[in-house]
């Protein structure tokens, strides 16, 4: 009993101080550099002495991180390092503090902080506590907002110099999904502002959990960026015209899970993050997608074979189609092989392969391995490496070329996939990576190839082949060449100026600072690509080059921040949900006729989890919930607001169903089968009824079902049932849990069993529902 005291007394301990208001530390958290300094020459960790040209010494330091950070006497120092920080003028010598409270040899909790070690500024600290028995509280007693100015509060005590530099960024960190639990942490950044510019790679982040408790401080800082002044650059208006004269969108097929059907490919259009000089309004940073990488034409200009046809491989026939296909010489020793099937779940087919293995030999002595994968259905090969062991010596120069080592991978990649060859294109390499003069010890060339269908890549698609430099042969090999049916025609599509201008509606364009390396090598500046390729050669070393690092004030693209991933769909030019295919919106709906209702925060809820649907701008908060809506406000809630997948879902829309009345087209159909699964439902009759309206006593037994208590509630004489209208009701049980535990309400002291719910009542119930699951949750007895 004592030493469950001394633990929640510890946790309350550590949690109030954690928040570290303002009042009860600003003494002692803006100590001053020289009150800081010891002047040590080394320190004592362990019994060692670390040299440490540091004006911190390791006891100060913890010291400091006691005061600063209000660390209980319980945490014991368990560990301490001394590191440096490069910065972009030098470097920053760093103290780490790891502090820890144990019971019976458990860690039952931690604090690491991080601190100047020149003087005793705070740069890091965070916490964690095991405390099983801690609840969350829903609604939160903290939102994002009252966070903001406990976070404000905390860094003008902890970091006054810094704080009249940034600026609140209300973007990062902003969840656009209000939480579903009080598990909650508000993740707040400050940006450093400089010219009036924000510099977002310089910034002061926090963690406020939903209790008002930072949890996590971080200061990622460096004084040492020359920032350039500029007088004449683009405006923003001119900055967009720019970026959208500059931007590659490039049509993509793409997988969204379709939890209703096996996935198939979606057309899209993709255009990926860039930057452009603020002066000259040149690119300075690529997108992810750069399509003039990509060979403008095919390995070949059609077909060269037909696809594989439907066999059944045995261990004897797959050896032999790998022999024929790649070098394995005739000394190799077979060494064993491996046979398995598993269901593709995204496309629904069972998948069979053969895995077979070489021992390379030379003599009696084994120099290598090999090995291979091929589909025993198909006779697809869709990988193959060999590897020799013994360090051979390498000549100056390989015998082959890039070039020649190209055409051997395209021969290789032909043999191979021949029915595909006009659909694959070689992506194209700095062949001065491979120059024998500059890179010694080349003993192999590696290739990629994209698949594109009508010029659309497949996203899903590669094939990637190494041949050995000396040799000619091909080192490996994979290919992975999805069996999906495209349209014969490329299908029509929007124009590429049209995608530009709904991507441009994605991103917003934001002005800031970007750090570029200049490298002087005897006198002259070199480009940075010419810097790595003489160290890779080892004409210089690292010493023998000065370099500085420059601010550059650039215009850049930024993304949304959204609950979802999106894509744009090529075809429609429609948002849709990267995992589900649903169509979607970048503005989230809002419902204008709630405010001021007395349900409005929960209706919100609903709303934002798409558990209620808004038409019109208008959600109907006393219009009656349908059994499909019911069972999607449940789902959802004990799915923390994520939509559920289905497994195993089958192209035949009768064998996918469980109920006759929802078919897989159903917008409710994935949640009334989670619901099925998870026995928050019966089959019944095998019809479910989704736009039937529920009563009460359907709501309070779905309830119940879903804290797990249902069969609890069939012993109805554990309860006092005092309704008075408890002779019409076939549910007592549920109804008197969903009572005593204040999710559902009695009127005038009936429980009212066959009242229609409404849309606002059933958002309360669930708004309920989710604060008493937490409540219910028990620490357990014994550790």
């Amino acid at each position: 009993m004592n030493h469950r005291k001394k633990l929640v007394a510890l946790a309350a301990a550590v949690m109030l101080t954690s928040s570290l208001p303002a009042a009860a530390f600003a003494e002692s958290a803006n100590i001053p550099a020289a009150a800081a300094a010891s002047g040590d020459a080394a320190v004592s960790d362990g019994g060692m002495d670390v040299p440490a040209a540091v004006k911190v010494s390791k006891e100060k330091a913890e010291s400091l991180a006691r005061q600063m950070v209000k660390i209980p006497k319980e945490y014991t120092l368990q560990g301490a390092s001394l590191s440096a920080d490069a910065l972009a003028g030098g470097k920053r010598s760093v103290w780490g503090l790891d502090f820890v409270y144990k019971v019976n040899g458990k860690n039952k909790g931690s604090i690491y902080v991080r601190l100047n070690a020149d003087n005793g500024q705070l740069l890091d600290y965070s916490t964690y506590l095991d405390n099983p028995s801690a609840k969350p509280t829903y609604p939160l007693k903290v939102e994002r907002e009252k966070a903001q100015q406990i976070a404000y509060s905390f860094l003008s005590d902890i970091a006054p110099t810094y704080k009249d530099q940034v600026k609140f960024n209300p973007e990062y960190g902003a969840q656009q999904l209000p939480p579903l639990t009080g598990e909650v942490r508000h993740t707040l950044r400050f940006d450093r502002i400089v010219n009036d510019i924000p510099y977002v790679d310089n910034y002061i982040e926090l963690d406020v959990d939903s209790e008002g408790h930072v949890l996590r401080y971080s200061l990622q800082w460096d004084d040492t960026i020359k920032f350039p002044k500029v007088d004449a650059k683009l405006t923003a208006d001119e900055a967009k015209k720019k970026l959208i004269e500059q931007a590659k969108p490039e049509l993509r097929y793409i997988l969204p899970y379709n939890a209703q059907a096996p996935s198939k490919p979606v057309l899209s259009y993709d255009m990926g993050a860039f930057a452009i000089d603020a002066v000259t309004g040149k690119e300075v940073q690529s997108g992810y997608i750069n399509p003039s990488l990509v060979s403008e034409t095919p390995v070949a200009d059609k077909p060269l074979g037909e696809a594989p046809a439907a066999v059944n491989l045995t261990e004897d026939q797959a050896k032999k189609a790998v022999l024929a296909a790649f070098p394995i010489p005739s000394s190799a020793v077979f060494s064993g092989s491996s046979y398995y099937e598993n269901t593709d779940e995204s496309s629904g087919a069972t998948v069979a392969n053969w895995r077979l293995d070489w021992e390379l030999k030379n003599g009696k002595e084994t120099v290598g391995s090999a090995s291979a994968t091929i589909n025993s259905r198909t006779g697809l090969i869709s990988s193959f490496y060999s590897y020799p062991y013994n360090n051979q010596a390498v000549s100056a120069k390989p015998a082959l070329s890039y070039d020649q080592a190209e055409a051997k991978a395209v021969d290789a990649v032909k043999k191979q996939l021949p029915w595909i060859a006009d659909e694959l294109y070689i992506v194209k390499r700095d062949k001065s990576q491979y120059d024998p003069d500059k890179v010694p010890h080349i003993d192999s060339y590696y290739f990629n190839f994209v698949h594109k269908i009508n010029g659309a890549t497949a996203d899903y698609d590669n094939v990637n082949v190494t041949i050995d430099a000396n040799t000619g042969e091909v080192r490996s090999y994979d290919a992975s060449i999805n069996p999906y049916k495209y349209p014969e025609a490329a299908p029509k599509v929007i124009t590429p100026a049209q995608a530009i201008e709904k991507w441009m509606t994605y991103y917003r364009t934001e002005l800031t600072y970007y750090l570029t390396q200049n490298y002087v090598y005897q006198g002259q500046p070199i480009p940075v690509e010419k810097f790595k390729v003489m160290m890779a050669a080892g004409e210089i070393q690292p010493t023998d080059v000065e370099y500085n690092t420059d601010a550059q004030l650039i215009y850049r693209l930024v993304p949304r921040q959204l609950d979802e991933s999106i894509f744009l769909d090529a075809a429609s030019g429609e948002w849709k949900n990267r995992e589900t295919g649903d169509v979607t919106q970048l503005e989230k709906p809002k419902a204008t006729d709630i405010d001021g209702h007395w349900a409005q925060r929960q209706l919100e809820l609903m709303v934002a989890y798409k558990a209620l649907d808004v038409k019109d701008g208008k959600v109907r908060p006393n219009q009656i919930v349908t059994r499909g809506e019911l069972i999607k406000m449940l789902v959802l809630a004990m799915n923390s607001g994520r939509s559920p997948i289905l497994y195993g879902a089958s192209e035949d829309a009768a064998a996918s169903t469980s109920f006759k009345d929802v078919g897989t087209k159903n917008q409710y159909y994935v949640y009334i089968e989670s619901a099925l699964q998870q026995n928050l439902i019966d089959i019944g009759d095998g019809s479910f009824n989704p736009d039937g309206k529920v009563d009460r006593e359907e709501m309070a037994e779905l309830i119940v079902r879903a804290l797990g208590y249902n069969s609890l509630a069939n012993y109805e004489d554990l309860f006092n049932i005092s309704f008075k209208d408890a002779g019409k009701m076939e549910k007592k049980g549920q109804a008197a849990i969903v009572v005593g535990l204040k999710i559902m309400t009695l009127s005038g002291g009936s429980f009212q069993p066959e009242k229609q719910v409404s849309r606002a009542e059933a958002s309360a119930a669930f708004f309920r529902f989710l604060q008493t699951r937490a409540e219910l949750q028990e620490a357990p007895l014994r550790n």
